[in-house]
């Protein structure tokens, strides 16, 4: 059984290896979106089940996704909208450092709807955008 669930293992990580290098930059930002809600989920079920360990790798990874998204702004030509995502991607890492100190599922469900309020609004981008033709 542990043989086919690896073999599960690396066959999912080749296909998310595959969609990673085809997606559009848009795309990518999605799936990130995804990881990061993901992780928080998880965080949230390890404070839970009052798992320390389990909590703190799932927040990193939150942060780091985070860490990344912020990365990824371009302030000068991303105008007041890239100037406040900033501001709240700053925030949430602030947020997600206190929720693993305190061990507090609420802080870590207020980072989870912020981080929907912005999926949202990223799917619901037009297309042309998506692909850059504006």
């Amino acid at each position: 059984m542990s043989v086919n669930l690896n073999a599960l293992k690396q066959y999912q990580s080749v296909d998310l290896r595959a969609t990673v290098e085809t997606a559009s930059p848009h795309k990518l930002i999605s799936m990130l979106l995804d990881g990061a809600l993901g992780a928080l989920a998880k965080a949230k079920g390890s404070i839970e089940r009052e798992s320390i360990e389990e909590r703190t790798q799932h927040l990193n990874k939150a942060s780091e996704i985070v860490v990344g998204l912020r990365g990824s702004l371009d302030l000068e030509q991303g105008g007041e909208v890239a100037t406040n995502l900033d501001a709240l991607y700053d925030y949430m890492l602030r947020a997600i450092m206190q929720a693993n100190r305190d061990s507090d599922a609420e802080k870590v469900q207020e980072v989870m709807n912020l981080m929907l309020e912005i999926k949202q609004g990223w799917s619901e981008m037009p297309n042309d955008i998506q692909i850059g033709e504006k």
